[in-house]
């Protein structure tokens, strides 16, 4: 088969004076300058590839013989051979000194020390069984030990100090409403008013609640699953309040 002819090749298609596009610039970020810089800047030695200056050894300090033994501490007393020794030992022709008596009459001197003696307490204990099993008394909890202590029954300085405290605090509290209610920018809610708000909030939880209630058991769309979020939400502000004001007998509102 014979090779195409050069004016049947298909770059011959291609116009001669076709040229490739310029490709677009690259972006570069106008932060790149201060970002490099700050980057050298706060670069430390320990982010390198190890330390940045090392110590050459010394030749002279080579490793020598024996260098690494351990050497004995001093002796503190050196031997002597001229120090006296000890007693030898007894041969066995001799024999101990006998015949010696002693005058002290044991017998006499432990009677009187058994009369003159202190009679010893008994421990206390207690038998909590028919066979006899006994068991100290002092560690049972059975002895009022605490109730004759001198600071039984006393209140703790601490708790002083607490409620000092909270009384202070409970006056500058009752100050800080009666000058508000001179200059009149609190108003104090009445019982009525109180009692009709409470039973206001208690219905509409009722009408939220029922409402929640009649919500179907699956719930399959974003509309539903949020209509329930939003009542559940608003029986949890509801709840909130009503336990405001069932706690609270006396209640400040703000003027306008």
């Amino acid at each position: 088969m014979e090779p195409p002819c050069s004016s049947e090749s298909i770059y011959n298609l291609i116009p001669s004076d076709w040229k490739e596009p310029p490709q677009p610039p690259r972006y570069v970020s106008l932060f790149k300058a201060a970002v490099k810089e700050d980057m050298q800047k706060f670069k430390t030695a320990v982010k390198t590839m190890g330390p940045a200056k090392l110590e050459i050894p010394s030749p002279k300090d080579f490793l020598k013989k024996h260098s690494k033994e351990k050497t004995l501490p001093p002796t503190e007393k050196k031997f002597d051979r001229s120090e006296p020794r000890k007693p030898p030992v007894p041969l066995r022709t001799d024999h101990p000194v006998m015949g010696i008596q002693c005058e002290k009459n044991f017998i006499n001197t432990n009677a009187a020390d058994v009369i003159m003696a202190v009679a010893k307490k008994p421990k206390p204990v207690y038998v909590d069984r028919r066979t006899g099993d006994k068991h100290d008394l002092e560690t049972s909890g059975l002895v009022p030990k605490y109730i004759n202590k001198k600071d039984y029954g006393v209140t703790p300085e601490y708790i002083c100090k607490r409620n000092k405290e909270a009384k202070k605090a409970q006056e500058e509290y009752d100050n800080y409403i009666q000058e508000n209610l001179r200059k009149g920018a609190i108003k104090r809610v009445s019982d009525e008013e109180r009692e009709a708000v409470l039973q206001g909030l208690k219905k509409k939880w009722e009408e939220v609640h029922k409402e929640f209630q009649s919500l179907s058991v699956f719930i399959d769309s974003i509309s539903k699953k949020i209509r329930k979020q939003k009542l559940e939400e608003e029986m949890k502000q509801l709840e909130h309040d009503i336990g405001v004001f069932e706690k609270h007998k006396i209640i400040y509102i703000a003027n306008k």
